[in-house]
């Protein structure tokens, strides 16, 4: 039985739970719900607080989990990053009061208030600065305001939050981060399923189906623009001087790709809506 760590709360719970669906597996009824099993699929999902995962993946307690990249390195749990999951994008920026500081180098001997001691420690220790690292959970904004640190570094959407707290983002982004799976290579390998799941899902979210009927004798420039995501299929018509092309094509690049197979001669073009792939 494959165990689990799902978030149960935050920015990453929602899509999390919507991905492991989309993926065939049960998903979370309803927010209190702490453990579901699977036997179908032969999993155990565990719903928990987003920055413990790290710390029970990587005892071995769990076999896999979701998480954000910032929390993994915060934990320094014995977990590594098996892949990317492409949601919950953000950046790890320091902030202060506007003019306060213009450089990293600026928070020698500074009080910096985070959430993330162990990520911002080793980035200090990097950058060979001395630091003071005021350790708070959540709301970090409010710290300067109240005389606890001289700067904050904390997570990034949009910046708002920041903003309306009167400070300003200043210096290098100390790290982005994202959504990922993670695992220990002791367990990984018992996880192959849930990752080629996972990566059918992705492929799902950027690529499309594009049929379309091309005369042969512009067949090479229409598949120039089709690739595909290893070779398109190429078939024959009952009119010997048509061929029929099905390839993948980005979502993004849908309408452009569309023109140009007009602009070469192709008729036809259908696209399909992907729902579950393995690659």
């Amino acid at each position: 039985m494959l165990r689990i760590a799902v978030p149960n709360k935050g920015m990453l719970a929602q899509t999390a739970n919507a991905m492991l669906i989309e993926a065939g597996y049960r998903g979370r009824r309803n927010d209190r719900e702490l453990v579901a099993l699977d036997p179908e699929n032969e999993v155990e999902f565990f719903y928990i607080r987003p920055r413990d995962i790290a710390t029970y993946v990587g005892e071995g307690v769990l076999d896999i989990g979701i998480t954000g990249r910032d929390m993994l390195l915060d934990s320094q749990s014995k977990a590594h990053e098996v892949r990317a999951l492409d949601f919950g994008d953000s950046t790890f920026r320091f902030a202060a009061r506007p003019g306060a500081f213009n450089t990293v180098s600026d928070l020698e001997g500074k009080r910096i208030a985070t959430s993330y001691t162990g990520l911002l420690a080793r980035y200090f220790e990097d950058a060979g600065i001395s630091a003071e690292l005021i350790k708070l959970d959540g709301a970090v904004e409010s710290a300067i305001q109240l005389g606890v640190a001289d700067a904050v570094a904390d997570v990034v959407s949009t910046g708002n939050t920041l903003r309306q707290a009167g400070l300003e983002i200043f210096g290098p982004v100390i790290l982005d981060s994202t959504a990922i799976l993670i695992s220990t290579p002791e367990k990984v390998d018992a996880a192959a399923t849930l990752i080629k799941r996972l990566e059918g899902v992705l492929v799902a979210q950027k690529y499309s189906i594009m049929d379309y009927d091309i005369p042969a004798d512009r067949l090479d420039a229409a598949i120039a623009l089709t690739p595909g995501f290893q070779s398109p299929t190429v078939s024959q018509l009952h009119d010997k001087e048509w061929c029929a092309v099905r390839s993948l094509v980005p979502i993004r690049d849908l309408n452009r790709v569309m023109d140009d197979l007009s602009g070469v001669g192709a008729r036809a073009i259908l696209v399909t809506a992907l729902q579950a792939a393995r690659m």
